[in-house]
């Protein structure tokens, strides 16, 4: 048994349309107030000494520490005459930003991170070089936050240069290719600080032109939308310079409105508010801009196909009985992403069952012209220029940590070679098998789920399982490298499970929404379902079984636990959105609401009551079946899902669970101090992050070391 620390239980209730709802942890939403920091204190004072105790912790740092010490690269890209590429030798906090004159040619440090803080806390969040490699704009963020400050450098003498752009959050950043400026997004002004540890809403982004050399104050205010506080907009610059591509979204679902302006019929250049041509005004689908060919424009859109198609819009006849299909959608693939190269082609992606394709099309015809050479996983990065005939791409898998592959068009015969393959010492490929299996879910849909493990795994219900799932913002998730994966499967002799379940984009935009608003239960008993196969498929049972996910995927994990404590062994959420009832409120929050709904809506408020982790929690007295071992994780400057989720969660958890007497299991949370949600968090931080989440799953599930 466990000695929680005693959290005090306000008296707050909120009326939700006529329903009662109390919400006693209110309290914890202050970041900043004595009794949260205190709360926090107590419980790290708890979880950290388990979790340095744990077993198996000393071996897998030691192990994970000596595997994550591997060159890793991505692909090079071509700016002017040079090329660029980060590089992470192994064990750096942060990539290094590397440039050769040619590719056979030395390579320098052009920019790198680590020099910007000791403990690796600033990371690289945005950079782009100008068209023809005059300057580099950067963004930096501090401690994980999604706040970023955009700084200038000469590209030839690495000098840096005095402008500044701050308060910048979810923005763009586009060169005008006269390289005498870029477009970029902030928001106004506010009362209170704007670090990363506050919880205020995000509205009223604004798109603004900084001309190099000016002041942030002197900045020319190009659109803005007074009237629609939660849009947000994003500029794409089009290949020949000439025309600014706007992008309007508002909340996360898959549609935008697009609009642009010719920025060759401005006599003075930017000079404010710029003629913006609304091509399409409308949030009915989504428009990504791939190229043009004079007033011909290419985009990749999910008008009337939910897998997507290749369509052209001539801006001199905008209107759609005059829009045509270049490559139709597939009766089964969904297109993913779709690149120009060498002036007339179209590198395109299809994702089928959740694995890769990449294909070489004619831009003029969208006549497929050849395969391009793939084995089973995912296109980790792809780098070209329409300019350009070159092209780069890098393949991963859940054993590959990544092979980049170079091919050159204008050769009389191009082939893709291999550029650069890297090896991890230590990890031998052959020990592990990778497959994937179709089950059904509650409503007989049949779901795609890879399964990891060692060849000589025995299935006799007796395997640990580490389940992973997202099943949202129609993100997909397919097969990638994760050192701490393989050791899971190698070391502590497990099976690792990662379940596409709905909610997420490896179908399209049907299996999106076949997991949103008043669907959002189909994500739940998906991910249920993976487990209850994994069980009678012989390779596990309850008791071994821990699930894991992030953001959205700790909902999902933490949903499910209360679904069905008796289904799982341990539960690991990671930055989870536990309080559905309020989500919207904080941060960027309200952007879900495409997502999840809003407890705003009546209708939909009956929704999210029904699942919100922090409100299906039991009252104490418990008794009913004990829960699952619970790590819940969340960082001081998460301003994504800010923390207040998990706090609250926890002492809710820890009220209604921790006094049952038949509550063995460990319900703990870790809260990291200068971190974010995850992106640009350094090495050192990772490598612990992942020791510890093993480590407990280990020690609660009863698993011991393997050599």
């Amino acid at each position: 048994m466990f000695t929680y620390p005693a959290a005090r239980r306000g008296d707050q209730v909120d009326d939700y349309h006529g329903t009662k709802t109390s919400d006693p942890y209110a309290w914890l939403e202050d970041p900043d107030s004595p009794e949260t920091r205190a709360f926090v204190e107590e419980q790290n004072k708890l979880t950290m000494p388990y979790l340095e105790k744990c077993a198996v912790r000393a071996q897998f740092q030691q192990r994970l520490t000596e595997l994550y010490d591997y060159p890793k690269y991505s692909c090079p890209y071509k700016r002017g005459a040079r090329y660029f590429y980060f590089h992470n030798k192994g064990l750096q906090n942060q990539d290094v930003l590397y440039v050769q004159d040619h590719l056979d040619a030395p390579a320098t440090v052009f920019f790198d991170p680590n020099k910007l803080s000791e403990d690796g806390t600033v990371a690289l969040k945005m950079g782009r070089l100008s068209e023809q490699c005059e300057y580099f704009a950067y963004g930096l963020s501090s401690s994980g936050s999604d706040w970023v400050t955009v700084r200038f450098m000469r590209a030839d003498d690495l000098t840096e240069l005095p402008d500044v752009l701050e308060r910048v959050k979810f923005s763009c950043l586009a060169w005008t290719h006269d390289a005498k400026g870029v477009f970029y997004n902030c928001y106004p002004p506010r009362e209170g600080k704007a670090d990363g540890t506050e919880t205020t809403s995000n509205i009223n982004q604004k798109l603004y032109y900084h001309a190099i050399g000016t002041k942030q104050c002197e900045d020319i205010l190009v659109a803005e939308f007074p009237d629609h506080p939660k849009w947000k907009s994003s500029v794409t610059v089009s290949d020949d310079g000439r025309y600014a591509v706007l992008s309007l979204t508002e909340g996360c679902e898959p549609v935008n409105q697009l609009w642009y302006c010719d920025l060759e019929q401005l006599p003075d250049g930017i000079k404010g508010l710029l003629p913006w041509v609304k091509l399409v005004d409308n949030f009915e689908a989504q428009y990504s801009y791939v190229t043009n060919e004079g007033t011909v424009f290419t985009f990749r859109s999910n008008l009337d196909a939910p897998r997507y198609t290749l369509i052209n819009i001539d801006i001199q006849k905008p209107e759609r009985q005059h829009w045509t299909t270049l490559i139709p959608q597939h009766d089964k693939d969904v297109l993913g992403f779709v690149s120009c190269v060498n002036q007339r082609h179209l590198l395109v992606n299809y994702v089928h069952d959740v694995k890769d394709i990449l294909q070489l099309y004619e831009l003029e015809s969208g006549r497929l012209v050849r395969d391009l050479p793939l084995d089973v996983g995912t296109v980790a990065g792809l780098s070209c220029k329409k300019q350009h005939s070159e092209f780069f791409y890098k393949f991963t898998s859940f054993t590959t940590p990544g092979i980049i592959y170079h091919c050159d068009l204008s050769e009389p015969k191009p082939e893709p070679r291999v550029f650069r393959q890297v090896e991890v010492k230590g990890v031998n490929q052959e020990e592990f098998q990778t497959s994937q299996v179709f089950y059904p879910s509650k409503d007989g849909t049949m779901i795609p789920m890879f399964l990891v493990h060692t060849k000589d795994l025995k299935r006799d219900g007796t395997n640990p399982v580490f389940l992973y799932g997202y099943g949202g913002f129609e993100a997909s998730i397919q097969p990638y490298y994760n050192v701490a994966y393989l050791l899971y499967v190698r070391h502590l002799g497990g099976v690792l499970a990662v379940a596409n379940i709905r909610g997420g984009g490896e179908y399209g935009l049907t299996w999106h929404k076949a997991g949103t608003l008043a669907n959002k239960q189909n994500c739940f008993d998906d991910f249920q379902s993976a487990a209850t196969f994994l069980i009678q498929e012989g390779f596990t049972k309850a008791s071994r079984i821990a699930i894991n996910g992030g953001s959205n995927g700790g909902l999902l994990v933490a949903a499910c636990m209360n679904q069905r404590p008796d289904l799982f062994g341990c539960v690991v959420a990671e930055v989870g959105v536990m309080d559905m009832l309020k989500f919207h409120k904080f941060t960027i929050g309200h952007a879900w609401t495409t997502d999840y709904g809003c407890s705003d809506d009546p209708d939909q408020f009956q929704w999210l009551i029904k699942y919100s982790p922090l409100h299906n929690l039991p009252e104490p007295p418990y008794s009913g079946p004990p829960y699952p071992a619970v790590l819940l994780l969340t960082a001081d400057h998460d301003d994504r899902v800010v923390p207040l989720h998990t706090l609250k969660f926890c002492a809710a958890l820890q009220h209604g669970v921790g006094g049952s007497p038949q509550q063995r299991q460990p319900l703990m949370v870790r809260v990291d101090t200068r971190s974010g949600h995850g992106a640009g968090k350094p090495t050192a931080k990772a490598i612990l992050e992942d020791t510890h989440i093993y480590s407990f799953i280990a020690e609660t599930l009863g698993i011991s070391w393997k050599d």
